[in-house]
């Protein structure tokens, strides 16, 4: 996982250096970003809450019949697939009432890029849905080649960038990312198809037994990925009131920032949870939660030290990956700021991977969800607070206080023993 994370977050390094020196802090960096963010919230809110429910129910169906399986794979493909077209169709739609409502503070310029970024971004909520069931259905069977999988969209936007020869515009941005999250689906599905076998046409039908569990259980998850889910469009909303270029700003700190948390961290929150829920499934409850406290302490302690040495090279790590072209030296020592604000968050944001993963394998999404409002309450009010006083180092802020309670929350809940047989 940590290998096939290494490879596709070094692809989305070369992208970023691409924008860099193609666009810079300009118009049309804020038009991706703020289209990116909000596109893309719905779509990936749906795929996280699903994916967290979904692995665990399975792994569990290992044991059911070929045929009923294939039938419950089918159906659930039916429905991601009616579900990812009216997605599709509402963003498109709902986009002018979005740049009016969200993006006020934007200028007109940036707006227009905006809306015909949605020709790549409307058609990529499908995509994502169906990429993430994909994804869900390889983890399961603890095949990880998806983590690689996600590098496909920046290395196809990448090579239109560089390609391209027209003036800077959204051109190259718009295309690289519909063909890059097409070809990434595509590709997912035949690796699943391999890993977990094929299922046939998509149907629709709720006949499997598994249905009513997973119902159940995505209702309440989804109830946290939304209220977490709008972090990033409030982050966004905030940013485009601070004035022009802030949500360039932030967009560049905020990738770079991914970079880190996803190589020191998701390697092992995404492999956590297949392993546990068997843990869970084997009747070895105990065992799994003392696995998931001594991974949280040991993950709390080196985000800890990726904090004090990312605090210190801020600066050469915004240099060397986007200081060229467009992007000088006085965007580099703004980004870096923003970002060293932003890396308060990792002992708390690594910490709390795997403990996400053990109440997931134990299904107490109640609490999880509980937790994930509590989380976004607490975001809203710091944006409001900190962002006027401290300018985008507050949004970053604020996240990493974020990240601090949800640590809290979640190591409480895991140092208790929960019942023999959990359902909230």
């Amino acid at each position: 996982m940590a290998v096939f994370l290494l490879l596709g977050k070094a692809a989305g390094a070369l992208k970023e250096m691409a924008v860099a020196y193609r666009y810079g802090v300009s118009e049309v960096v804020d038009a991706y970003q703020f289209t990116m963010t909000l596109a893309n919230w719905l779509p990936i809110t749906i795929v996280g809450a699903l994916s967290v429910v979904l692995i665990p129910v399975l792994v569990r169906s290992r044991d059911d019949d070929a045929a009923l399986r294939r039938r419950f794979l089918a159906e659930l493909h039916g429905w991601v697939l009616t579900l990812g077209l009216l997605l599709a169709a509402l963003t498109y739609v709902a986009w002018p009432w979005v740049l009016d409502f969200a993006g006020a503070g934007l200028d007109s310029e940036t707006r227009r890029m905006s809306s015909q970024l949605t020709l790549a971004f409307a058609p990529a909520a499908l995509f994502t849905l169906l990429t993430g069931l994909s994804a869900a259905r390889l983890r399961a069977r603890e095949r990880y080649i998806n983590t690689l999988m996600d590098s496909v969209p920046a290395v196809v936007i990448l090579v239109w960038v560089m390609l391209a020869f027209t003036a800077p515009d959204v051109g190259p941005l718009l295309w690289g990312t519909l063909i890059g999250y097409f070809v990434q689906s595509i590709w997912l599905l035949h690796l699943a198809a391999r890993a977990d076998g094929r299922v046939g046409a998509p149907r629709l039908g709720f006949s499997s037994e598994h249905w009513p569990e997973l119902v159940k259980a995505a209702g309440v998850m989804l109830v946290g990925q939304v209220a977490m889910s709008f972090v990033g469009p409030i982050d966004q909303y905030t940013a485009a009131n601070l004035g022009a270029n802030a949500n360039a700003t932030l967009g560049y700190a905020s990738r770079l920032l991914s970079l880190l948390l996803g190589l020191g961290a998701a390697s092992v929150g995404r492999a956590a949870l297949p392993v546990l829920a068997d843990v869970q499934r084997r009747g070895d409850a105990e065992r799994a939660r003392k696995i998931a406290l001594k991974w949280s302490m040991l993950m709390g302690v080196g985000g800890a030290l990726v904090t004090l040495v990312g605090w210190w090279l801020a600066p050469w790590m915004v240099s060397l990956l986007f200081e060229r072209g467009a992007f000088m030296a006085e965007d580099t020592q703004t980004v870096a700021q923003v970002l060293r604000w932003g890396l308060l968050q990792m002992p708390f944001y690594f910490g709390v991977l795997v403990l996400v993963q053990l109440l997931a394998s134990q299904n107490r999404y109640r609490i999880m969800a509980g937790i994930a409002v509590a989380n976004f309450l607490l975001k809203a009010g710091l944006n409001l607070v900190l962002a006027p006083v401290m300018g985008v180092h507050g949004i970053m802020l604020a996240t990493s206080l974020m990240y601090a309670l949800s640590y809290a929350c979640y190591t409480a809940v895991a140092l208790r023993r929960p019942a023999v047989s959990v359902t909230s």
